[in-house]
């Protein structure tokens, strides 16, 4: 089979980190988390990338991989915009905020014609996870009907600086995804971790269920499924001004309304990422760590 493409969602404002959270240097040579992203997927197989990107940063990131990635990845860069949306809608002039993962994704619907992998551009999801998702890629398991969903276990993904959000998954017994339901404010505690519900208590979780972080694969199917549900959200919440489309929702009412199947694809790794600012110094020491042992080289694309 032809060889996968990665999508990376790389236009997002950095709210709670307070900066260009993509394009923080934490490798020993100047490396984004990014970086090593594209890295681990070159490795496992993927051979072209397309960014999905704010426009302002189109200029830093051509001249930031510059002749990295030649004779190794096919490179495009897509504009997520406010005002590209189905015929018919128009963005209300007051929105500043943008439409969502979801709404990322579908911007690239014109980059992409076969099977892809979706990343967000400020975490890390370790070189085990890509080599999982290209298998199921380049695999006959993935048509038009089938896409995958990477999961962590939830311990390995949270952050020692704050709480953070994780959809924690229903998996059947076919290791098909039945239910993904969003909790906010997790963190870690001893006998596991907990979230705080609806009403602001906390409830408890073992750290043993599997989470999602965005980490998908799919067939270019999607872009036309996810553009009926894009349009259905439009109606209903198209005028509010800080509404958001989200992935992991659009593949909840896929499954829900038998459109796909997703497979959970499990990943012994750890993940980690750029959340809060606070989180940096562990990200700089976690990767001179995985350099230390050689899991990456010491200059990554020379």
């Amino acid at each position: 089979m032809e060889s996968p493409a990665l999508l990376v969602l790389a236009a997002g404002m950095g709210s709670r980190y307070g900066g260009i959270k993509q394009m923080d240097p934490v490798g020993p040579d100047g490396e984004f988390v990014l970086d090593y992203s594209v890295f681990d997927a070159w490795r496992a197989g993927f051979r072209s990338v397309v960014f999905v990107i704010r426009e302002e940063l189109e200029a830093p990131l051509r001249e930031h991989f510059g002749d990295k990635l030649k004779n190794k990845l096919e490179v495009s860069y897509v504009c997520q915009k406010l005002t590209d949306l189905p015929a018919g809608f128009i963005c209300p002039p007051e929105r500043q905020k943008p439409w969502g993962t979801g709404h990322a994704i579908w911007s690239a619907r014109a980059a992409i014609k076969g099977a892809f992998g979706a990343i967000n551009a400020d975490d890390f999801y370790g070189a085990q996870s890509y080599r999982v998702l290209a298998d199921f890629l380049r695999s006959p398991a993935c048509d038009e009907q089938t896409y995958a969903m990477v999961a962590y276990r939830l311990a390995n993904s949270l952050s020692e600086h704050g709480t953070v959000s994780r959809g924690i998954c229903k998996v059947s017994e076919a290791g098909l995804l039945e239910d993904v339901v969003e909790r906010t404010s997790i963190e870690p505690c001893t006998g596991g971790a907990r979230f705080k519900d609806a009403d602001g208590n906390w409830q408890p979780l073992t750290g043993e269920e599997p989470a999602s972080l965005n980490l998908w694969g799919f067939s270019a199917s999607l872009f036309d499924k996810m553009e009926v549900l894009f349009r259905e959200f439009l109606e209903s919440r198209g005028q509010e001004l800080k509404s958001e489309f989200f992935i992991p929702t659009v593949v909840d009412t896929l499954i829900k309304r038998g459109k796909c199947r997703t497979r959970v694809l499990n990943t012994p790794e750890f993940w980690f990422g750029m959340t809060y600012a606070e989180d940096r110094v562990m990200v700089v020491g976690k990767i001179a760590e995985l350099t230390a042992r050689g899991v990456y080289p010491e200059h990554l694309w020379r």
